[in-house]
């Protein structure tokens, strides 16, 4: 809400005080007007943009911080398959939607993957080049590790609980040694995808809560829109994932990224035309305004 002030010059207060006393003289007493209540416009300190409810936030955080370092832990410690199951798979085992991701592996493409994945982590100190946000530079760090927990806790937890063979395994163009390996078992779901959806759509949605007037928030939009199409990309060409795997990680890394700053959002009365005004006089109390 704008804020409303009124300012009366005492030159002028004086003025219309006598000029007033003047009137009333010449006025039967029953129409003299009686005194007015005072007002005053409040003057609201700025509101926060988000407000934190440490008996959910720090649980959820915690929660979501613990398992996701144990589930790492855990998912890249997957036991070898063995060479017959690897060589006993089919492509036809995979189901239509999925089986045109069957790609060879490519170390190259899978390198060239971790780019945005390693840019896109350290976004939050962006954060301490603008005024307004470093004020915030704890609320909202505690704000991206919540976001990014919660995205761990989802990805490694569905990754910990199933067995899906990445699209490479079903390709007899990947070294035998490679098929094999205990990595090889974690193609569901895309978890570069979803970490990189999640960092770089936050960053966006935190600009534009503080600015929301302001057009560059759709830049911040097209560029982690831009990031994560890429990561989903690379990880679709090197083998690593299939469709049905990206859409997912992509769905739900976006989700992630834009509802936890969302849902902390400060709720603001942002209509000019409403004031609230306190008076005083023979009674004290609240005139709620609309101008029309």
């Amino acid at each position: 809400m704008k804020k409303l002030s009124v300012v009366v010059p005492a030159v002028l207060f004086v003025f219309a005080s006598v000029s007033a006393q003047n009137n009333s003289a010449s006025l039967p007493a029953d129409t003299i007007p009686t005194k007015q209540p005072e007002t005053k416009e409040i003057k609201e300190k700025p509101k926060e943009v988000y407000t934190l409810n440490p008996a959910v936030d720090i649980p959820v955080t915690a929660i979501g911080t613990g398992w996701s370092l144990y589930g790492f832990s855990q998912i890249y410690s997957k036991d070898p398959s063995n060479e017959e199951s690897v060589l006993a798979l089919k492509k036809s085992d995979v189901n239509r939607f999925d089986r045109w991701g069957i790609r060879p592996y490519s170390k190259k493409i899978d390198d060239i993957s971790y780019i945005p994945f390693y840019a896109s982590m350290p976004l939050p100190v962006l954060f301490l080049f603008d005024k307004r946000m470093r004020k915030d530079i704890g609320k909202l760090s505690f704000l991206y590790l919540e976001a990014m927990s919660v995205t761990g806790l989802l990805y490694t937890g569905s990754t910990f609980l199933t067995n899906r063979y990445r699209p490479y395994v079903y390709s007899e163009e990947t070294p035998l040694d490679y098929r094999t390996r205990g990595g090889g078992k974690n193609s569901f779901y895309a978890g570069h995808v979803a970490l990189v959806a999640t960092s770089t759509f936050f960053m966006a949605q935190v600009y534009a809560d503080y600015y929301p007037e302001s057009n560059m928030k759709w830049v911040f939009y097209g560029v982690a829109t831009a990031a994560t199409g890429v990561t989903a990309w690379w990880r679709h060409r090197g083998g690593l994932h299939f469709p049905s795997d990206l859409i997912l990680g992509v769905a739900q890394g976006t989700l992630t990224g834009l509802l936890v700053p969302r849902l902390h959002r400060t709720k603001l009365i942002k209509n000019p035309n409403l004031s609230i005004i306190p008076f005083t006089g023979a009674s004290h109390g609240l005139v709620v305004r609309y101008k029309m």
